[in-house]
């Protein structure tokens, strides 16, 4: 298939895409928050800026979009059919640099939780932040 917008809209449309603050960590930490945790956002002390840390259970989380950070076998970790050569080798940095960091997090004694954009669609979102409130309180990674 190809692109149907031209450079300049295409640079427009990913120029538009946050960081931080995204609906996904809106979700979560909405969530985390009515259930009475207390918690730092995108921490910059930290390696790789986790996206919710609770200092209290020694717990960081990353909300990750599975198109960016290239969740494997979600439907949504899609390649676009231009210039793939760019954009492997951007995705494999990317998945390189949130294994290091996950990495360095773990070896200061950090408890690490990764929540998936898709893991938040409507249809699973109650069950995934069911387990993600349990897995931070009983400090368990599964």
């Amino acid at each position: 298939m190809t692109d149907t917008l031209n450079e300049q809209q295409r640079h427009y449309n990913m120029s538009r895409i946050r960081s931080k603050d995204t609906k996904p960590e809106e979700i979560v930490r909405k969530y985390l928050f009515s259930k009475g945790l207390r918690f730092r956002k995108n921490d910059r002390r930290y390696p790789g800026h986790p996206d919710v840390v609770l200092p209290k259970y020694k717990t960081v989380v990353f909300v990750n979009g599975c198109f960016w950070h290239r969740h494997e076998g979600c439907r949504y970790a899609s390649t676009p059919a231009t210039n793939r050569e760019f954009w492997n080798h951007k995705f494999e940095r990317n998945v390189e640099r949130d294994a290091r960091e996950q990495k360095e997090l773990r070896e200061m004694g950090w408890n690490v939780i990764v929540v998936w954009e898709c893991e938040l669609k409507k249809a699973a979102r109650e069950e995934t932040l069911e387990r993600l409130y349990n897995e931070i309180t009983n400090g368990k990674e599964e």
